[in-house]
């Protein structure tokens, strides 16, 4: 499709709730229920209304790709975060939850984009990601035939090709993991019993009616581990609660795991049972009654499970403590009957990482990278 394909796809805000819904049910009718994991449709809405605790940070404009029929063949959100311009030092144009009939509706979403950025006087594009890259975000690159899971993208196999034809390179290349036949492990076997145990070390688990307390701990862990990372932004208290609004009363306590020393918070893993299939099968909807359901039908979930994210703060790192929460995490979802686990993107730079998974016998499932281009 040549630029005059771009030229005949029309760019709005979404003006109404129509719009909205639009917006919503775009990805439902491109991808198969099988594979895509949607947003949230609450968190959606509120980027819209302009609600939430991404508000302090600037408004997010919700926008539409029509053809000349009228019919919805893309959305994107362009918006901007002053943290990711600090992190990168220019001011930049973010796109998230983008999605696409074909290459030329993207072009004509990055038009739009492009010109929102030299209204703002902002240079770069860079995306998908919702709202910021330590969020949700992503392309996969490949793995298509397998499918997502909450936290992490699915997209077809064309959209690579679409983001690079609209003048876009790759950036922070990663991977998405896979642990399978978890029961046939043994924790002492892969990980060396007693890694990290010594005098002031302690081992701590999730609690359900303390788990408000418990992530204030968490986001102070998360935000030291991750800081040197190129894409991290520092997640704030709402955002966190924001994040985990729900967790609780589907969470198995006995994997999240963090370890402290001398009283210190120091070092942290959260794994959730994997709910995915049910999100698919709502389309992102989680209404209180759909909430309710999914406590009630729990049990006859797969058993399988996410790991969202692990780390180390940067003074206790080279201690063997992630070593010692991975064989108890490992230990615990034996115990549970977990089948599988599957594990948001894991950065290329971060082999120690990467190896805990191989070493579970664990393979890569979808490599992901996100997308950059200067703005003109």
């Amino acid at each position: 499709m040549t630029q005059e394909g771009a030229a005949q796809v029309r760019v709005e805000p979404v003006r109404s709730r129509a719009d909205l819904r639009a917006f919503l049910d775009l990805p439902l009718r491109l991808h198969p229920r099988t594979h895509a994991v949607p947003l949230f449709q609450d968190t959606v809405k509120r980027w819209w209304r302009g609600v939430g605790p991404h508000t302090p940070h600037g408004p997010v404009e919700l926008v539409l790709a029509r053809d000349t029929s009228g019919r919805v063949v893309g959305r994107s959100t362009v918006h901007s975060d002053e943290r990711m311009d600090r992190k990168l030092g220019e001011p930049v144009q973010l796109l998230g939850a983008t999605e696409f009939t074909g290459a030329h509706v993207l072009r004509a979403l990055t038009a739009h984009a492009s010109r929102r950025a030299r209204e703002q006087g902002r240079g770069t594009l860079l995306g998908p990601v919702s709202l910021l890259p330590n969020q949700t975000g992503g392309v996969i690159t490949s793995g298509h035939g397998e499918r997502g899971f909450v936290d992490s993208p699915w997209n077809p196999p064309s959209y690579p090709a679409a983001w690079e034809a609209a003048g876009f390179e790759r950036v922070w290349p990663a991977a998405t993991w896979i642990v399978e036949d978890l029961r046939g492990l043994d924790a002492d076997a892969v990980f060396p019993r007693g890694a990290g145990e010594r005098d002031g070390i302690e081992v701590h688990r999730g609690h359900r009616r303390r788990f408000g307390q418990q992530l204030p701990i968490l986001r102070g862990m998360l935000n030291a581990s991750f800081a040197e990372l190129p894409y991290y932004t520092p997640i704030t208290a709402a955002e966190l609660a924001a994040a985990t609004d729900g967790l609780a009363w589907l969470l198995d306590e006995s994997l999240l795991l963090w370890a402290s020393e001398g009283g210190e918070p120091v070092a942290f893993v959260l794994v959730v049972p994997d709910v995915s299939g049910f999100v698919m099968s709502t389309g992102g909807r989680m209404a209180l009654l759909d909430q309710v359901r999914l406590l009630a039908t729990r049990r006859a979930l797969p058993r399988e499970a996410v790991l969202i994210i692990k780390g180390t703060v940067p003074q206790a790192r080279g201690r063997g403590l992630m070593t010692l929460l991975s064989h108890r995490l490992l230990a615990n979802l034996v115990a549970g009957g977990y089948e599988t686990l599957r594990v948001t993107f894991v950065g290329e730079e971060n082999a120690a990482s990467a190896a805990q998974f191989a070493a579970m016998g664990g393979r890569p499932l979808h490599e992901v990278c996100f997308y950059r281009r200067p703005a003109g």
